[in-house]
Parts: structure tokens; sequence; C-alpha cells
């Protein structure tokens, strides 16, 4: 509204000097020929508006709220009129116990009592964005501090409010994805109804109780003991199973040998024996003995 306020005042100061008897009344023309041109300029840029790519604009016009969202681009608007943008881009909402790392300074996280009367803390991020369609709604009845007055809010709430329906153990383990999908129903219908589109939501950490945690570990190595003990015991089955088969085969060779070998094939058998010493390079003395025994053989080596 810059160009058309300078104008009209030019427009002014030309009215003023068109006076004969005043020295400036030949600007007179001129002035109020620049007054005009810069009201008619101004007029016209004010009411085009530019959005920018991932918002939409809510017109205002004397408190009334226009229900027609302007979209990116140009747009033709009462050059009276005010618009406010809104981002519809995707926004994330973090509340955590780490220090710099949620919206808010310090610990910001939720603590929350479960059925079992322990308190759990958890960190939190919320992925929503608003609806196009529905900025107008909330500029009417909500405002540009959204944030605070309805993410932060209800996200809290509806957590506390489903928390008490989980053991502190089941929340931080087995029933974690359905502690997340039961927060994110209610979560969901609330923000919609406000004009807002819940996307995701991110549980990043459960911190349980020191005792609980304490608890929680002394199980886990328990449970690792007794997995190693069915090890060792499977290996040991294994073991003794292996060392019956090798126990059945050896007991089987000398139950053959012993009903399979006769007389001349033992001899056979000494004969190769003899063989095999008369072969050496070692000088040997060989012993005779009767018919019927084992010849005795002695090596100096």
């Amino acid at each position: 509204m810059f160009l058309p306020i300078l104008g009209l005042l030019i427009l002014i100061a030309g009215f003023a000097v068109n006076t004969p008897a005043l020295t400036f009344s030949r600007y007179a023309r001129p002035l109020k020929l620049i007054g005009g041109i810069l009201i008619v300029l101004g007029f016209l840029t004010s009411s085009i508006r530019q959005i920018n790519a991932g918002q939409v604009g809510v017109i205002t016009l004397f408190g009334n709220v226009d229900d027609r969202a302007l979209q990116s681009g140009l747009n033709f608007v009462n050059p009276l009129a005010r618009v406010t943008e809104y981002d519809i881009k995707t926004q994330n909402y973090t509340m955590s116990a780490t220090h710099d790392e949620g919206e808010r300074q310090g610990d910001d996280a939720i603590r929350v009592l479960t059925a079992d009367g322990l308190e759990v803390v958890i960190d939190l991020t919320v992925l929503y964005r608003v609806i196009a369609t529905d900025a107008p709604k909330i500029h009417a009845l909500i405002g540009t501090d959204y944030t605070d007055k309805v993410v932060r809010p209800i996200t809290r709430t509806r957590i506390r409010d489903n928390a008490v329906y989980y053991d502190a153990v089941a929340l931080y383990s087995t029933r974690r994805d359905e502690f997340q999908n039961r927060i994110y129903k209610t979560i969901e219908a609330d923000f919609r109804k406000r004009g807002l589109l819940l996307e995701q939501l991110l549980i990043r950490n459960i911190d349980l109780p020191a005792s609980v945690k304490k608890t929680i570990e002394s199980k886990i190595n328990a449970e690792q003991d007794s997995q190693k003990m069915q090890f060792v015991l499977a290996k040991e089955r294994q073991e003794a199973e292996r060392k019956r088969v090798e126990a059945q085969g050896i007991a089987d060779y000398q139950r053959i040998l012993s009903t399979g070998l006769s007389d001349r094939q033992l001899q056979y058998e000494q004969i190769k024996a003899q063989r095999e010493l008369a072969a050496s390079p070692n000088a040997k003395i060989i012993i005779m003995g009767g018919r019927g025994t084992t010849p005795l053989l002695l090596t100096d080596k």
C-alpha cells in the first residue's frame, strides 16, 4: 500500500499548489499526473499477490476470512485485503529428553504412567502438514501458532491416555508397534478435525526405570545362558553318539576277525610279516621255534 499512499500525497500536493498566485503553481498538473499514476500502479500491484511453492494464502478483509485459499503462483485479490501464507509442506515436531534435539530447549520428553504404575519416558517425532483447503479454517479458529495450540498438546495428551493400557516392559518390547499404531489413530483423528494431516508418528526412544532395565538385562542374560547350555548339551550328545558308533564299529571288527580268520590265513599273514622284515636292511636274528610255533625275530638296528 506504499505506492497508493505516496500517490495520494503527491496528488494532494498538486491540488494544494494549483493556485496562480503561488510560484510552484506550474508544477500542479505534473504532480496530479504523477500522483494519479502512482495510485493506479499501487492498486494494481496491491491486487497481485505471489504465493510461493509449498504454501497457500488466506485472505482477510476487515476481519472476515475468505473460504477460498490462494494457491501458489500469482493471484488477484482485493487491494485492501491482507494475505497470510501457510506452509503446506511436511513439518516435524520433536519432543526429546536430549538437550537441543527437540523443538524446545532442555528435557521435553513425554513422561507417562503405564498399567503397572511405572513412569516411562518417551521421545517422539510428529510428521504432519496443513491441509491446503482447510487453511482458512485454521486461520479463523486457531491461528498461525497451531503447533503450540494443537500439535503439541494433543500429541502429549493422547500418548498419556493410551499408555495406561500397557505394562512398561510390553511397551518397551513386544507391544511397541501396537502402541504406536493406537496413538497414531487417535492423534490422526484429532488433527484432521482441526485441518491438519498426520503423516507419521515416530517413537524414537522409550526409556524405562533403572530397576526395570536391570530386570530385563538379567532375563536376557539368563536366556542367553540357557541357549548356551542347550548348545553344549547338543554337542555332547553328538560326541556321545560318535563314540558309540566308533565303539560299535570296533566291536564289529573284532567279531569279524574272531569268527572269520582261519589258521591258514594267520600263517599267511605271519609269512608276509617275515618277508617284510627280511627285506629290511638292518641285521636280524631269527630264532625258529618248533612246529606250530611262531618264530621269534630279533633285530639289531
